[in-house]
């Protein structure tokens, strides 16, 4: 079970109390995963509400999203898809060993996604979906993934990833799909952050 803390309950005391509040709402004790969803307002509050929570067992692991290598080192001193394979990110990422985790494995369709024929081609080879390609990829760079769907079979689909290893080749392959940026919005972006502002 994981969730996060919006930007407009950014802040020590707005954090504790939205905390508490997806508990309850979850009906459980704790959550497996704790998360700041933005890199916006008062974030070193929040993530010291979260270390508290941490410490007393109400979540089994915490952590930040969207924060890029500049606003993680800057928040880790205080308190990925194929197209974006976040590969500075990882670098520092491993350095102050934090786990990075992909939210959003098949760029949500972007790119024309699951027609990409890199992927067409290997998953081909191994009887695999473009999918399975993609998560499997992004396992063996050490990645953990949440792929989402509503369908039952998509899921189960996207759990049979483990009855194959892509070779040095095919990683190298998918590794040049990187465009170096998002396919979803720049935290750098002044109306991205203006956008995030607005519902804080």
């Amino acid at each position: 079970i994981a969730t996060r803390i919006w930007s407009r309950n950014a802040g020590y005391e707005k954090a504790k109390a939205s905390i508490e509040e997806s508990l309850k709402k979850l009906k459980t004790d704790y959550v497996d995963l704790l998360l700041i969803h933005q890199p916006f307002g008062d974030y070193y509050g929040t993530y010291r509400a979260m270390e508290e929570a941490y410490k007393a067992g109400k979540a089994r692991a915490i952590g930040i999203s969207n924060f890029y290598p500049d606003r993680y080192i800057d928040i880790a001193h205080f308190a990925e898809h194929v197209f974006q394979q976040q590969k500075v990110a990882r670098e520092y990422l491993a350095k102050y060993h934090t786990q990075i985790m992909s939210w959003g494995p098949f760029a949500e369709g972007k790119n024309d996604f699951f027609n990409t024929p890199v992927l067409k081609e290997i998953g081909a080879k191994y009887g695999k979906s473009v999918a399975q390609v993609a998560l499997r990829f992004l396992l063996q760079n050490g990645v953990v993934v949440i792929p989402k769907s509503t369908h039952e079979e998509r899921m189960q689909e996207n759990f049979n990833v483990f009855d194959f290893v892509l070779t040095d080749e095919e990683m190298k392959q998918i590794e040049t799909l990187d465009t170096g940026k998002s396919l979803f919005f720049s935290h750098y972006s002044p109306e991205t952050v203006e956008w995030f502002m607005s519902i804080v």
